[in-house]
């Protein structure tokens, strides 16, 4: 467990609650599902002791579901925001930062399009206590941690035009760091799905990865299924927000005015998500489309090749197998120029034959 003090001073860290909360700021606790199982009971009387109130039994049974989709809920006390994130594993390095993991848990094939994973982060928003619920890596928490740490040590004096103000402004930025895995995950997925296409539209080579591409399709059904519940729980924690009562102060007021400007740029960048990921599926039946539509096409040019062959040589088979019967009053069957005629008749049949059906374009090449 980590926890936070934020105020216009600075952040500093401690590893349990403290007994009241600072003059000024406020407090972020972030723990681990399993933290919070297990020390359910002392959370439980910090947060009474330092807001009043404690988690309902609903919420606590959300924030330790690990299967639990985007959701928002609230209270007269506090509001609930479940977030699903990229799970380390989708993207083969640790969120927010650039560090890979390690090899043994990296799996062969395209881990962006076969490996997409999320996993839910849980948000208890009080007035002045942000409580967040982590997966065992933490990655989210981390990565945010450090950069608070990183911001406070480098320019402590102008910390405080960059610190989170609230712990409803905590929780965004937050959930925006986790938003900006899945904006990179679209250059990923855009590579994978391109070469995909240039194989698919190559008529020079034969496609035979379709159980990766309907992987990939599945995944990308997934994520948007993700999206569009991150959407609508953003959505849901915008509305809430409006409903706040209104600031008495031209500063609580622009507070108010930043939070909401937040809140819609994560909803905006959630939105890029989802249209780019619906854009990604169409391409995809597009390029499957037009790759069934280049076959069908090659296989009819072939088709149409071997018919207009077999209409040449059937006049000429003709000739042949009337020359091969069995009879003796055949015409030049008994002249030393017969064969010859017969070559002849049959060559400028045969040439006839082809330059008619060029005319009529049944011979040519496709242009590409």
């Amino acid at each position: 467990m980590r926890v936070f003090t934020i105020s216009p001073a600075g952040v500093s860290e401690s590893d349990a609650p403290p007994a009241q909360l600072p003059a000024q700021g406020h407090l972020w606790i972030a723990c681990t599902r399993e933290e919070l199982r297990g020390q359910l009971a002392e959370l439980q009387a910090a947060l009474q002791n330092l807001c009043g109130t404690q988690l309902l039994d609903l919420h606590v049974s959300d924030l330790l579901n690990a299967q639990l989709p985007s959701r928002f809920d609230y209270t007269s006390q506090y509001d609930l925001l479940v977030f699903r994130r990229l799970a380390a594993t989708a993207t083969g390095a640790v969120e927010g930062t650039s560090q890979p993991l390690p090899a043994a848990s990296r799996r062969g094939g395209p881990p962006i399009l076969r490996h997409i994973d999320t996993s839910p982060v849980g948000f208890a928003v009080f007035e002045r206590v942000l409580l967040s619920v982590h997966p065992a890596d933490g990655a989210a928490r981390e990565a945010y941690a450090t950069r608070l740490l990183q911001s406070t040590a480098s320019e402590l004096r102008n910390a405080s035009h960059r610190l989170p103000t609230s712990s409803a402004d905590l929780m965004l930025r937050v959930v925006n760091l986790m938003v900006d895995g899945f904006l990179e995950l679209r250059r990923e997925l855009t590579r994978q799905l391109d070469h995909w296409q240039a194989e698919l539209l190559n008529p020079r080579t034969r496609f035979s990865n379709w159980s990766a591409l309907l992987d990939a399709r599945l995944a990308l059904h997934q994520l948007d299924e993700v999206c569009e519940d991150q959407r609508a729980a953003i959505q849901d924690w915008i509305e809430t927000v409006k409903t706040w009562p209104e600031a008495d102060t031209p500063a609580a007021q622009r507070e108010r005015d930043l939070l909401l400007v937040r809140s819609r740029d994560v909803l905006e960048h959630i939105e890029r998500v989802v249209h780019h990921v619906r854009r990604l599926e169409q391409s995809i039946e597009t390029a499957v489309q037009m790759h069934f539509n280049a076959q069908s096409n090659r296989t009819n040019g072939i088709m149409r090749t071997l018919t207009v062959l077999t209409a040449i040589f059937l006049p000429l088979n003709l000739i042949a197998g009337i020359f091969g019967m069995n009879f003796d009053s055949i015409p030049l069957i008994h002249e030393d120029s017969g064969f010859w005629w017969a070559v002849a008749s049959m060559g400028l049949i045969g040439a006839g034959l082809a330059l008619l059906f060029w005319r009529k374009r049944y011979l040519e090449r496709n242009t590409r």
